[in-house]
């Protein structure tokens, strides 16, 4: 049955469609144009939002948990909780993302998320896992940030496929600190893997980072936070990261990892193309003050802060909160802000041919939006909860 959606107005989000009608057939979008191009099919089921805004769904890179719950638990029904959470925030699709952990427990994880993304297509109207992102165990001492000192390890090829066969080839990013010893074929042979290598958690100098994505990493990981500061005259790996057109790179816009006047300074240098938004989020998200899991450690949470002796540990940011930041931050128009979660990072995943724009023949992913930004409504693969 074909499902249409008719609202006030449609971002793509590069191009704006007023008076949409959107017609949805077997979780795409089979046409798309305004009322005056489009008629709305006989029988077919129809949702309209007067006066709302269509969009495509959010993609979070970069998150760890919600509703109480963390991506590396070996319960079944943890991730359908953490989706739930994320879908009434927008978020069609993600990656859940580890933290470092003992070398044996992160295998039981990326074993159990592995088994979990390839058999997401059985669980419409919910956030689809695209990939695991591996956040940890290459990373460096003297920016670890909270993850466990005595769990880091050296990066190498070999521990790398380790891993990626764990998941059963579902690593789809991999941050990584690029002047540690083996991080440069390692990144390389991520690449061989169709792994995106992220520069972070990083002490590197410039010449150490610029190193790194000339081995093929692509992207950097909440660019500021974990990252050794940038000097004038020594600018390290945020000169590398800020000033390098080869390089995408995401930031927790929630006002406390990163001063609003400093991501209006990134959002400069980096451009709207290749800036995107991710949440960090910790299972603590969408919950009240608490004692919550980080992978295998606990986390204080009061007032919005996620703290661990005395560092940020993750966030409870959610996508759209971090939109409507940036458009007060900036400030942004709504247009804008959406790219930042939809069609930057599928750009980036290599998935833009089918998630992160609405076009004819994508996945169904659309979020409805007010004006202001404040979800309404969210539909997965042709699906509203």
């Amino acid at each position: 049955m074909k499902t249409v959606i008719t609202a006030a107005q449609l971002l793509t989000p590069t191009e704006t469609i007023e008076q949409p009608i959107m017609i949805v057939e077997d979780e795409r979008i089979a046409a798309l144009g305004s009322r005056e191009q489009l008629t709305i099919p006989s029988g077919a089921r129809h949702h309209d939002f007067p006066g709302k805004i269509l969009a495509p769904g959010f993609i979070d890179i970069h998150i760890h948990g919600g509703s109480g719950h963390d991506v590396m638990e070996l319960n079944p029904s943890a991730l359908a909780t953490i989706e739930r959470g994320m879908f009434k925030h927008g978020v069609t699709s993600y990656l859940p993302t580890t933290v470092t952990a003992p070398l044996a427990d992160t295998l039981r994880s990326l074993e159990h998320l592995g088994k979990a993304i390839r058999r997401s297509d059985s669980a419409p109207g919910r956030p689809r896992p695209l990939g695991v992102h591996l956040e940890g165990p290459f990373i460096s001492h003297a920016r670890r940030g909270v993850h466990p000192p005595s769990n880091l390890l050296l990066p190498s090829p070999h521990l790398l496929r380790q891993l990626y066969d764990a998941s059963g080839g579902t690593i789809s990013m991999l941050t990584i600190a690029p002047e540690l010893d083996g991080a440069v074929p390692t990144i390389a042979e991520g690449i061989r893997l169709n792994i995106h290598a992220s520069l972070g958690h990083s002490n590197a100098t410039f010449a150490e980072a610029d190193a790194g994505i000339d081995a093929g990493a692509r992207h950097a990981t909440h660019t500021f936070n974990a990252m050794r500061p940038l000097d004038h005259r020594d600018p390290g790996i945020l000169g590398a990261v800020l000033s390098d057109d080869r390089v995408t790179a995401d930031l927790i816009a929630d006002g406390l990892h990163v001063a609003p006047e400093v991501i209006k300074l990134f959002l400069r240098a980096k451009g709207i193309d290749r800036s995107v938004l991710i949440t960090d989020a910790i299972s603590a998200t969408g919950m009240p003050d608490g004692t919550y899991k980080l992978g295998g450690f606990e986390v204080e949470v009061k007032g919005g802060r996620c703290d661990l002796d005395g560092k940020l540990a993750g966030s409870v940011l959610t996508l759209d909160r971090a939109v409507r930041n940036v458009m007060r931050f900036v400030p942004l128009a709504l247009a804008d802000a959406i790219r930042l979660v939809t069609s930057n990072p599928a750009r980036l995943l290599g998935i833009d041919g089918q998630r992160g724009t609405l076009a004819t023949y994508r996945v169904a992913d659309v979020v409805v939006l007010a004006p202001s930004g404040e979800v309404v409504a969210t539909m997965a693969a042709g699906r509203f909860a």
